[in-house]
């Protein structure tokens, strides 16, 4: 989650044009989510629907970040730490996410007969519970680290807010930095071995089974990739630290936060929106309603 400072205003009307486009995309998704009762007892639209509410927030966060990063405007730490919670929460979610909606198509694939059982409405209820309470582990350790290596002077001090702040020792970062690897290592190993499954039933299927799976498996890689740019993300610091010319690191700091922040963002959308058929058939019918009701009211 690396925030960044430029001399140019290019950069952050870029970013403020590309977290518009996102969040006005993921708006509508969301609106078409809720507009169909029948999404609301589906497993996988749920999870799709928790995503973009997901993502929607750390954009905006992230964008307040990038900002106040940007112009050095200083805030009190405390303030900063109630947005890092956000950011460090919704930031996690996504992927964890992500990982369960791959068993959810696991499930409904290799275990048919079981799937209306495993991914019941209340059942999914329960999962995003636990998606939350398993994304907080990370955002738990950081923070108390923190709270106990400071004084509680240092909480009405005024800091320019990034996640940096939070690691008072070296040995901070790199546990920050541990708990996500292995987080994400164990993630990528349930992607992994579900598709190595999924694989297995798609080469005994045949005819619409056949179809069935092969866009199981076609999502299951998708998934992969956008944890792939996740995990990507953890090891920018890295690279960056590796740069010793100021200006070829501002413009791979630039670029990192625009492939390997904002880019996993608008994946989701793709993935279970516009691939989706019966979601993708739901999304053109409310838009082109919304776009007719405008036009009528505009000729009126």
């Amino acid at each position: 989650m690396s925030l960044f400072t430029g001399d140019s205003n290019t950069f952050i009307i870029i970013v403020q044009i590309l977290v518009m486009i996102f969040l006005c995309i993921n708006l509508l998704l969301i609106l078409t989510f809720f507009k169909k009762e029948c999404f609301h007892t589906t497993a996988r639209y749920i999870l799709f629907a928790v995503t973009l509410l997901s993502d929607s927030l750390l954009l905006c966060m992230s964008d307040v970040l990038v900002i106040v990063v940007y112009y050095n405007i200083t805030i009190p730490v405390w303030l900063c730490i109630i947005i890092s919670v956000l950011v460090i929460l919704c930031f996690t979610v996504t992927p964890v996410t992500l990982t369960v909606m791959t068993l959810e198509r696991y499930v409904a694939i290799c275990m048919p007969l079981r799937h209306g059982e495993l991914c019941s409405t209340r059942r999914t209820m329960h999962c995003i519970l636990i998606i939350h309470g398993l994304s907080s582990i990370p955002g738990i350790i950081i923070f108390s680290t923190f709270f106990a290596s400071v004084s509680l002077s240092f909480y009405k001090q005024y800091h320019i807010c990034a996640v940096e702040i939070f690691s008072i020792d070296i040995w901070q970062s790199h546990l920050r930095t541990a708990i996500y690897q292995i987080q994400f290592l164990i993630m990528c190993i349930i992607i992994v071995l579900s598709y190595v499954k999924i694989l297995k039933v798609a080469k005994a299927a045949s005819g619409e089974n056949k179809k069935l799976t092969r866009k199981g498996l076609s999502t299951v890689v998708l998934h992969g990739f956008q944890l792939l740019l996740c995990l990507i993300q953890l090891w920018c610091p890295f690279i960056e630290v590796a740069i010793l010319n100021f200006s070829l690191f501002k413009t791979i700091r630039y670029v990192n936060y625009i492939m390997f922040y904002l880019a996993p963002k608008c994946l989701s959308p793709l993935i279970y929106g516009l691939r989706d058929e019966c979601f993708c058939n739901a999304l053109k019918t409310y838009a082109f309603t919304g776009l007719y009701k405008k036009k009528c009211n505009f000729t009126n």
